[in-house]
Parts: C-alpha cells; sequence; structure tokens
C-alpha cells in the first residue's frame, strides 16, 4: 500500500509539472493573444490620433465638403479639426463652421449645440454673431402656427434679440430684427388663441393675463387692437367698469379709427360711462413709461459677412407660411 502511495505520489507530480507546463504554455499563449489583440487595438486607436495633417488642409478640406452641399460629414470634419489641432487659429473657425453645416444638414439640436458651445468658449469674437445666428435660425425653423406650442418662438425670440443687442452691425442684425416682429406676432396671436378660449368658457381671470400680456409686451403687433378691446369686454363682464374704461381711452387714443374702438365704445356707452384712464388703473401703471415710438425697431446698417461667413439669407426661413407682422412699429401711449 506505501509502495502504491509513493508510486501514486510519483505519478501526481509528474502529471502537475507536465500540467504546469501546459498551463504555463496556455498563458504563455494567452499573454501573446492578449498582446496581438492589443496590436490589433491599437490600430483602431491610430485611427482615432491626432490627425497628421496640418490644420490648414483639414479646414480646406471640411470647406470643400461644404461647398458640394455634403454638409454631415463638412460637420464632422470641422469637428475632427477643432479636436485634433485645438490650439490651432483654425479651430476656433472650425467649432462654429460645424454648427452652420450642422444646420444646413437639417440636425438642429447638432447645430444649437456647437453654436452655443462657441459662444461660451469664445464670446465677443467675430463669429459670436454668427453663432447667434445659427441658434436662432435653428430655433426659428422648428416654430409653429400660434394654434400650437410656441417654445421654439420664445428661444429664437430671446436669441434674436440678444443678437441684436449685441451685435447691432452684424451681418444678421437686420435679418434679426424682422424675424424679431415675426416672432412677437406669432407669440401675440398665441396668447390672444388663449385668452378667447377662456373668454368663451366665461373665465375671465384667466382671459384678462392674456390679453394684458399682448398690450404689454407685444405693443407693436396688430393683435394689440383686439386685445384692449377683449379686456375692456372681460372687465365689464366682471363689473370692473374702471378698467374696461381705461382700456377703451387707451384704445381710442392709439386706434381711434379701429372697429375694435368702435365696438368698445358702444360696449362702454350701453354701460353707461365712456372711456377715461384713471390714476389708479392697470394701464397708468403698466404704460406710464411708455411713449409712442419708444419700441420702434432700431436702425440697422449691418457690415458684411467677413471672408468665410455665410450670408444672412443663407439661413432660410420657416416651411408654411409664418405671417410677417402688420402692426404699426409704435409702443402704446397714454391719453393726455
Amino acid at each position: 500500500m506505501a509502495h502504491l502511495t509513493t508510486t501514486g505520489t510519483a505519478a501526481w507530480r509528474t502529471a502537475w509539472r507536465t500540467g504546469s507546463r501546459w498551463l504555463a504554455a496556455a498563458c504563455t499563449v494567452a499573454v501573446v493573444g492578449t498582446l496581438v489583440s492589443a496590436c490589433g487595438g491599437s490600430v483602431d486607436l491610430s485611427k482615432q490620433a491626432l490627425n497628421p495633417d496640418p490644420p490648414g488642409k483639414m479646414y480646406a478640406l471640411a470647406d470643400s465638403y461644404l461647398n458640394k452641399g455634403s454638409y454631415s460629414e463638412a460637420a464632422k470634419r470641422f469637428e475632427d479639426l477643432d479636436r485634433d489641432h485645438p490650439y490651432a487659429p483654425e479651430a476656433r473657425r472650425a467649432m462654429v463652421m460645424a454648427a452652420y453645416a450642422y444646420y444646413k444638414a437639417g440636425k438642429f439640436p447638432e447645430a444649437i449645440a456647437s453654436a452655443k458651445r462657441y459662444t461660451v468658449m469664445h464670446p465677443g469674437t467675430k463669429d459670436a454673431a454668427l453663432a447667434h445666428h445659427i441658434i436662432a435660425s435653428a430655433n426659428f425653423d422648428d416654430i409653429r402656427d400660434p394654434h400650437r406650442d410656441q417654445t421654439a418662438t420664445k428661444k429664437a425670440l430671446a436669441e434674436l434679440k440678444l443678437l441684436v443687442q449685441r451685435y447691432p452691425d452684424s451681418p444678421y442684425t437686420k435679418q434679426a430684427v424682422n424675424r424679431i416682429r415675426i416672432a412677437e406676432n406669432l407669440l401675440a396671436a398665441n396668447e390672444m388663441e388663449v385668452g378667447r378660449y377662456y373668454l368663451k368658457q366665461n373665465k375671465f381671470g384667466g382671459a384678462i393675463p392674456r390679453f394684458k400680456t399682448v398690450v404689454s409686451e407685444y405693443q407693436t403687433t396688430p393683435q394689440v387692437e383686439e386685445a384692449l378691446y377683449r379686456i375692456m369686454e372681460a372687465n365689464m363682464a366682471l363689473g370692473i367698469v374702471q378698467e374696461a374704461q381705461a382700456a377703451g381711452a387707451v384704445l381710442g387714443h392709439n386706434f381711434p379709427n379701429s372697429q375694435w374702438y368702435k365696438r368698445g365704445y358702444a360696449l362702454l356707452k350701453s354701460g353707461g360711462v365712456s372711456p377715461d384712464i384713471g390714476e389708479d388703473s392697470w394701464f397708468t401703471k403698466a404704460l406710464k413709461s411708455l411713449t409712442p415710438g419708444s419700441k420702434a425697431a432700431p436702425k440697422v446698417e449691418p457690415k458684411a459677412p467677413d471672408p468665410g461667413q455665410p450670408p444672412a439669407e443663407d439661413m432660410p426661413s420657416p416651411k408654411g407660411g409664418v405671417p410677417v407682422s402688420g402692426g404699426s412699429g409704435k409702443a402704446l401711449g397714454l391719453k393726455g
């Protein structure tokens, strides 16, 4: 039995050594395989390494794709340049041109993200106006008719106003001023839609704030005449005669020949009162600091785009026939 045990032990040791050698060989193969795999991986990584081409050559290639209408590819090439040569002078322009290429490709979220990144990293530079223009245009192209959600319109309006305020002589400001009128017209129309709905439901508390928003924020739009009348109508229904009289006075002072004023005047007369604005009315508090023409669009003398910058007209208007404001362009004034 002892012999058998010794023999068995010797056999086990031999097998263990053989197995160890096999295991070592297997591990060597595995390591080599890993190294081979790593080498194979290094081939993929090399594709992600910095592009050895000079920035000027990369920019020219991206620009060529842009000129050929391959906008998505152009955007990718501009972004490659920005990533591979972040400190090159061409990289800064490539960032905003990537946004422009995305816009032309109809990829608005990507265009907005890239343009916003530029405005954060390079505010006040000569291409900053273009970046704001791209953000405004991408939102503007997404606006809807007054019956639908106006989130994109509000975003576009905010960006357009920022563009006009910060870069009054940019190549894009003149178009921005016109688009501001369009956006305000749409927002005013939307407020009127909601206000009329509440009015039909006799929910005057919900209707009046909508009409007041048109009067206070969108004074240069055509909707302001009806808004003033609707304020009269709602307040008369509530028995708040003084506010109705004040609305009639402002309506008559600013739009004496308006059909809405004729209807409003008749409404007040039917209640035994006349248009009159008191010192304690909402209109006195809201409009006393305004004078006619205070919100007129600024006169703009735009500069020509710099070499390489797209013209404003290259940004198409939204589809679907967005109405242009037909307002007077003058702010409301108080009687007296």
